[in-house]
């Protein structure tokens, strides 16, 4: 029998979601999904959600509505590292978009190897281990990840035992997702050149703001109850930043002229 899940509902206001995210307090809260062009920092896109619903769940359909909507024409993307999924670098990668997203770095049990010891070979199909013993492909699960073992008669006897793997069968497992050649291209992107300049620029984008929203329009609390109400608020609040930054582009333009 399998345990459900249990899910945190406020009293006050249903609507909301339970929040936990480390760096973050943790409560009932609301987030705001927004998205800005990088020349003139305006916000093209708004969308809450309650506080346990993923930063990626809603964003490629979210990009779509704006292509379709305002016919933009979207070369490349910068995001953090919460947009860091699979299914994102490969929706992303299949779009011809070029995507830029932080690096999330994942902490292996103490004192066992980080998965990136493990080399891949893709013409073999075959994982490498830092003693140099092939882990072969074994079975896809349903999530789409394939899984590499390894052969436990071989590792029983490896002085390296203690630090791949506390299995009791002394057999390491390792996964690679279908897509994760996509997620290895946005890899790739980041590290380029141009994909450091482009996540550099995000910090005077996307990041700027959210904290103008937050410092200069009361965006740091919802003003009232609802997942509506909170959605109008998100909107007004967008429209009111992207009519001061209209004003100080065309000042700028009248200056010059």
């Amino acid at each position: 029998m399998t345990e459900e899940k249990e899910i945190k509902v406020s009293k006050t206001d249903p609507d909301s979601g339970y929040m936990i995210r480390d760096g973050k307090p943790e409560g009932f809260f609301y987030l705001d999904h927004r998205t800005v062009d990088a020349k003139y920092n305006l916000i093209t896109d708004v969308h809450v959600t309650p506080g346990n619903v993923h930063d990626s769940v809603s964003y490629l359909s979210r990009l779509d509505r704006q292509q379709e909507r305002f016919k933009f024409k979207v070369e490349a993307v910068a995001l953090d590292s919460g947009y860091l999924t699979t299914p994102i670098c490969h929706g992303l990668k299949n779009r011809n978009i070029f995507a830029v997203i932080a690096h999330r770095r994942f902490h292996p049990k103490q004192g066992l190897f980080p998965k990136w010891k493990f080399i891949f070979d893709a013409e073999r199909n075959v994982y490498v281990c830092p003693a140099s013993h092939e882990l072969n492909y074994r079975t896809t699960d349903r999530k789409g990840y394939r899984q590499y073992a390894s052969d436990s008669e071989l590792c029983k006897t490896c002085p390296l035992l203690e630090q791949c793997t506390q299995s009791r069968n002394h057999r390491k497992v390792v996964t690679r997702h279908i897509w994760e050649d996509s997620k290895e291209w946005v890899r790739n992107n980041r590290l380029s050149k141009s994909g450091k300049q482009l996540y550099r620029k995000r910090k005077e984008t996307i990041e700027r703001s959210f904290a103008d929203a937050k410092e200069l329009h009361g965006f740091r609390y919802c003003r009232l109850r609802g997942l509506h109400n909170v959605r109008e608020q998100a909107l007004m609040t967008a429209a009111v930043q992207n009519m001061k930054k209209m004003a100080i582009h065309l000042d700028r333009l009248e200056r010059r002229g």
